[in-house]
C-alpha cells in the first residue's frame, strides 16, 4: 500500500497500479487504479477520473515524492500536469503488482490451454480434450507457457510437441469439406488456387455438369477458401459445405 504525504494530509493509496516513464535521468510515475490502464488504452474506459487515483506526476509514488516543475520542464518541455499525465498514461510502462501479474498469468494460461483444446482432438474418439487434460499432458513433457511471448505462437508450438510425444492420443483437428464447382469455375480456380489448400483429397467427382471435391483441410484454410470463392465472383458457380469439424487426415 502506497502512502502519499502532502502538507495537510496523508493520502493512502490501495490497490494501486503504477505507470512509469523514464525521461533523461529522471523517472516519472502516476498512480492508477488496478486493471484500469489497459481499459483506458483499449478505449473501454474513457473517464480519466476512473483511471487515476491522483491526477499528479510523481518521482516516486510509494514515497510520496511529487515531481517539481523544473524536472517536468526539462523532461517534457511543459509543466502542464494534465498533458504530462496523459503522455505517461498512454506511453508509459505499466508496473503490475503481484495480484495483477498473477491474474494476467492465469488469463494467458487459460487462453493458451483453450487454443490447444479447440485445435486438437483425440483421433480415436474424435472428441476434444478439456484444458485440464491438456495442461496435465504439457506438464509431463515439461512445456510451460512463457508469459512474455505470444500465447498463440506458443500454443501452436505446444501442439507440435504433444502430437510428436503422444503422451495422450492427440492430433490436429481438421475440417472435412465438399466444394461444388461448375465446369467453368473448376477450370478457373481448382488447380492453382483450391487444390493447394486441400491437405488430403478424398474424392473428385465429375457428373458432367459439376465437379464435387471432397477433402480434408486445415481449419485456417476455410476462411481462405470462402474468401477466394467470393473474390472470384463465383456466387452461382461454386459452393462450400463443411461435412465434419473434427476430421483427421489419414496417413
Amino acid at each position: 500500500m502506497a502512502v502519499i504525504n502532502q502538507p495537510n494530509s496523508q493520502i493512502r493509496l490501495t490497490n494501486v497500479s503504477l505507470v512509469r516513464m523514464k525521461k533523461g535521468k529522471k523517472r516519472f510515475e502516476i498512480a492508477c487504479y488496478q486493471n484500469k490502464v489497459q481499459d483506458w488504452r483499449q478505449k473501454i474506459e474513457k473517464d480519466l477520473d476512473e483511471v487515476l487515483q491522483i491526477p499528479q506526476v510523481f518521482i516516486n509514488v510509494s514515497k510520496g515524492q511529487v515531481a517539481n516543475n523544473d524536472d517536468l520542464m526539462k523532461a517534457f518541455n511543459t509543466t502542464d500536469q494534465d498533458q504530462i499525465v496523459l503522455e505517461i498514461l498512454n506511453k508509459g510502462e505499466i508496473q503490475l503488482n503481484e495480484k495483477e501479474r498473477n491474474a494476467n498469468l492465469e488469463q494467458k494460461q487459460n487462453e493458451f490451454l483453450n487454443i490447444i483444446s479447440t485445435k486438437c482432438i483425440n483421433p480415436r474418439s474424435k472428441k476434444r480434450y478439456p484444458p485440464t487434460m491438456i495442461e496435465k499432458a504439457l506438464n509431463e513433457v515439461k512445456f510451460h507457457l512463457n508469459p512474455a511471448k505470444a500465447t498463440k505462437t506458443q500454443a501452436l508450438d505446444a501442439i507440435k510437441v504433444l502430437v510428436e510425444k503422444q503422451i495422450i492420443p492427440i492430433a490436429r483437428a481438421q475440417m472435412k469439406i465438399k466444394i461444388t464447382l461448375t465446369k467453368k469455375a473448376y477450370q478457373k480456380v481448382y488447380e492453382n488456387e483450391i487444390k493447394p489448400k486441400i491437405d488430403h483429397l478424398e474424392e473428385l467427382d465429375n457428373n458432367g455438369k459439376h465437379y464435387e471435391i471432397t477433402g480434408i483441410i486445415d481449419p485456417i484454410n476455410y476462411r481462405v477458401l470462402v474468401t477466394l470463392l467470393e473474390e472470384k465472383d463465383l456466387k452461382n458457380e461454386a459452393s462450400l459445405e463443411v461435412l465434419d469439424m473434427s476430421a483427421i487426415k489419414e496417413t
